[in-house]
């Protein structure tokens, strides 16, 4: 694989820099995302030169943009920690993760209000049985004829019925 000159390697870091400005800033391309590929893309060099290479011999060494990689992320990392989201299509999704939890919360919370009113309702409607079954009992009572009598109704007097006063 060919070298670079220093020249182009330091046209490319610039490159590297403005591009890294203008993400952070939050100017994300549409279909892009504040991450290495499109950093790569938009400055127009190889994805692979952020990454680490291997020599020969086997020993690592650096990629020749792996120092701007590692400055992007820890840069990315510090305004995520800050609360600062400079991809707008992390930050909506982030925004509708919290939408979403909120939503589960308050269905929880109707489901069991619901399961509430539904166990109350049907409790309401057998005592409401139980009640018209009393209720037609005594009347079927009263109905029969048994050596119980009723009281005359004694609206006039002041005192009760068959009282010695």
């Amino acid at each position: 694989m060919a070298r670079i000159s220093d020249e182009t390697r330091r046209n490319n870091e610039t490159a590297i820099r403005h591009v890294m400005e203008r993400l952070l800033a939050g100017d994300v391309p549409p279909g892009g995302k504040c991450d290495i590929k499109t950093l790569a893309t938009q400055a127009r060099v190889a994805r692979t030169g952020f990454y680490p290479k291997k020599n020969r011999d086997g020993s690592p060494r650096p990629g020749p943009y792996q120092h701007l990689a590692e400055e992007f992320e820890r840069r990315l990392t510090e305004l995520r920690e800050t609360g600062v989201i400079p991809d707008p299509r992390a930050a909506q999704i982030e925004r509708l993760k919290e939408q979403v939890s909120g939503l589960k919360e308050r269905l929880a919370a109707s489901d069991a209000q619901i399961e509430g009113l539904a166990d109350f309702r049907e409790r309401a409607l057998s005592q409401i049985a139980a009640q018209r079954m009393e209720i037609e009992r005594l009347r079927d009572v009263l109905a029969t004829p048994s050596n119980v009598r009723a009281l005359p109704n004694s609206s006039g007097a002041n005192a009760p019925y068959g009282s010695c006063s």
